[in-house]
């Protein structure tokens, strides 16, 4: 039953196309009665210019077309528009046409002359469709952005990686995050991801630390089935995997020379070619890299290449160590001491400000991560306690860091000299001068 247009708002953006104007008039004449609003185009390329400039909600396509028909209209039409619903119209009643349709992602095929009852029945299924992917979409992004943890803390150096962070999303340029060990750089990356126009997509995290130096190129671009032995099935790589949306590359100054290569060519061409496999596979994807190390420096000792880092390094961002923000350790202590007790299913703890301070005057060398696992370990030995006291950060904290300090220095060696070999090695390391 239609009601009356002028009184309801328009619910569904409707495209009507067909090279027969009389058919396009009757069709858009019957479907004016209903709450929508509609546009005409003569075939399938004037059809891709009105997608180009307007989101449409139902798409009807005719197949016989002049210069592009229906057919040939789907794949471009999608790829503007993935949400919109394409009803193939024809009057050829051969099942192929059908069949091809949906094979190339149309929602559903009428015959024509089209019953007008039948077309919007068809036209409701699409809406609810629609409705479907975009509710979807939505609890998608909710849940995406409940996983991603708050970047914690208010001190002048975090908000200057939140400025940045800011600054840097919205362009789909490649961004470097510097920092030692334990400060968070992947949450930085996840952050650049989520405020970026590339969130719908997927986020691909590689370690380039952790894969096998002849495991490198079947991680990244994938491999074919029976490429190399263990290679039981087609293999998408995480370039593949992270097409329309970002792939962070952590640790990305321990990738071999050869890696590096092969990831500098797939960022140049925007192709990857699986191992085992001669067809190239385009790819559309923004690389966010980390590293704890110096590029500038390993490009000098040869270790790294200098146009690599020029692709990856357009925006930089420098994750400051715990020990450069210890005014932000209250509100990082609260954080972690709440999500502690709720994972562990311990009472909820606070801490006195004696406590408090005896934190912040800690060397956090293993920075967040660092400290999240001292609430751990505060929150398990304390779990009878509701407030933790300076004595309690005293015996279960300090005395175990002093206890433990170079215990794992020791351990990695068997003679005194080895340590001290070892330990004048690291601080020339440190002082920059040649080992």
């Amino acid at each position: 039953m239609s009601i009356n247009k002028k009184n309801a708002p328009i619910i569904a953006r409707i495209l009507i196309v067909d090279d027969e104007e009389p058919i396009r008039r009757a069709f858009k004449t019957a479907l004016e009665l209903e709450p929508y609003e509609i546009d005409e185009a003569y075939d399938g390329l004037d059809a891709i210019e009105k997608v180009k400039k307007k989101k449409y909600d139902v798409i009807f396509l005719d197949i016989k077309m002049p210069r592009m028909d229906g057919l040939a209209a789907i794949a471009p039409i999608l790829e503007l528009s993935p949400d919109s619903s394409i009803i193939m119209f024809s009057g050829n009643t051969d099942i192929k046409e059908a069949v091809e349709s949906v094979k190339r992602g149309a929602f559903d095929y009428l015959l024509k002359p089209v019953d007008l009852n039948r077309m919007l029945i068809t036209i409701r299924n699409a809406l609810n469709r629609s409705n479907l992917i975009t509710e979807t979409k939505v609890l998608r992004r909710k849940s995406s952005l409940i996983k991603v943890q708050n970047i914690i803390g208010e001190s002048v150096a975090i908000n200057k990686v939140k400025e940045k962070i800011e600054l840097a999303a919205p362009i789909s340029a490649g961004v470097l995050i510097l920092g030692p060990n334990g400060t968070g750089k992947e949450l930085v990356a996840r952050w650049i991801h989520e405020k970026s126009a590339r969130r719908e997509g997927p986020f691909v995290e590689v370690n380039c630390a952790a894969i096998p130096e002849g495991l490198i190129e079947s991680t990244l671009f994938g491999h074919k089935k029976g490429s190399f032995t263990g290679a039981v099935q087609d293999q998408a790589g995480k370039f593949e995997q992270a097409s329309g949306g970002t792939l962070f590359l952590d640790e990305i100054g321990d990738m071999s020379l050869d890696a590096q290569a092969a990831i500098l060519k797939a960022l140049e061409d925007k192709k990857v070619c699986r191992v085992g496999d001669s067809k190239e596979i385009q790819v559309d994807l923004r690389i966010v890299s980390a590293t704890n190390k110096n590029l500038r420096e390993e490009i000098k000792k040869g270790n790294f290449r200098e146009d690599l880092l020029n692709r990856l390094e357009i925006i930089d961002i420098h994750v400051p160590a715990l020990n450069d923000r210890t005014e932000d350790i209250g509100l990082l202590v609260d954080h972690f001491m709440k999500t502690v007790c709720e994972e562990y299913n311990i009472a909820p703890k606070t801490l006195t400000v004696d406590a408090l301070i005896a934190l912040q005057n800690m060397d956090w060398t293993g920075n967040i991560r660092q400290l999240r696992n001292v609430i751990i370990r505060l929150a398990v030995y304390c779990q009878r306690k509701l407030v933790i006291t300076e004595d309690d950060i005293a015996e279960h904290i300090l005395l175990r860091e002093k206890e433990h300090k170079y215990t794992d220095i020791f351990n990695k060696f068997d003679t005194l000299e080895d340590v001290l070999r070892y330990m004048a090695a690291e601080f020339n390391k440190y002082k920059g001068q040649k080992v």
